[in-house]
């Protein structure tokens, strides 16, 4: 049997993220902020049952008061990869291009288009460094972490799912939508880019799991409510469902490092930058990298 590498998990929470500490869903150990170079971030040393992670509420920890295009994913991604993190889980609940996916129903996506436009991407802005390889795009290995703890419960989940990452705040247009299922699209959210580009660039494994919120837009009729959240686009009476989804997703991400803790890591993520340790371009201290 192989050596195990000691593995540290981090969680990014999306919407309901802050809910879940308040509601004593996670036991909390210590809270604390971490000092990087593009701002300080707030994290969080929380424990389900005999497992401990670090975990961070990508939107803040007051409601929604941070959106997705003023995430600052650097901060975040270089705070975790500074207290050890090397594989990160992160949901996210996006809109669906397709009826076949339910309201309230757990997916892990394949792949990603990014039709962002203003954010920060990458680490590398000099040095000629970041040419990584994005296909798989998300890592494998937790994604089969994720599926093995379904199947123990008799659930299947979907996993051969495109997400497009729009720049927001804004929601999409019916022919946005249209554009994005002509290029495969099934998925429409806002935060998993560049957050999972930037972890492979840390040699992170990154993980995104989803529930389906509502229908993207033009997919079915909605009256348009100004009075409600995203102008009637979710459904009031799906509030609780989703907030029940989020918690399927604590449990499947802790079930998921129980059966990953017991088995050898088989993925590449942590030698993304390989070739730049090889050609002497980099050293081992990440922190020098950029």
């Amino acid at each position: 049997m192989g050596c195990f590498m000691k593995e540290v998990y981090g969680v990014i929470g999306g919407s309901e993220a802050y809910n879940l500490l308040r509601d004593g869903v996670f036991s909390l150990d210590r809270k604390f902020d971490v000092k990087t170079p593009f701002g300080d971030v707030r994290l969080f040393k929380v424990r389900k049952g005999n497992i401990s992670i670090f975990f961070l509420s990508r939107h803040g920890e007051k409601r929604y008061s941070v959106i997705p295009s003023f995430v600052n994913y650097r901060a975040n991604i270089y705070a975790l990869k500074e207290v050890g993190v090397t594989r990160i889980f992160a949901w996210s609940g996006p809109g669906a291009m397709n009826l076949n996916l339910k309201i309230g129903e757990i997916v892990l996506p394949m792949d990603l288009i990014d039709e962002t436009k203003r954010r920060d991407y990458t680490f590398f802005e000099k040095g000629g460094l970041g040419f990584i390889r994005s296909n798989p795009l998300f890592c494998e290995d937790l994604r089969s972490g994720v599926e093995e703890f379904f199947s123990k419960r008799g659930e299947k989940i979907r996993g051969n799912l495109v997400y497009v990452c729009t720049e927001g705040p804004r929601l999409e247009t019916a022919a946005e939508i249209k554009k994005f299922k002509l290029f495969g699209g099934d998925l429409v959210g806002m935060t998993l880019s560049p957050e999972v580009f930037l972890a492979r660039e840390l040699e992170m494994c990154y993980c995104p799991i989803c529930y389906i919120t509502n229908y993207a837009e033009g997919v079915v009729k909605r009256d348009y409510s100004p009075s409600l959240l995203f102008g009637g686009m979710l459904e009031k009476n799906k509030f609780k469902l989703l907030r029940e989804s989020v918690k399927s997703i604590v449990d499947a991400i802790f079930g998921a490092i129980e059966i990953l803790n017991k088995r050898e890591r088989i993925c590449f993520c942590h030698r993304n930058m390989e070739r730049y340790r090889l050609n002497g371009i980099i050293g081992e201290d990440w922190h020098t990298w950029f």
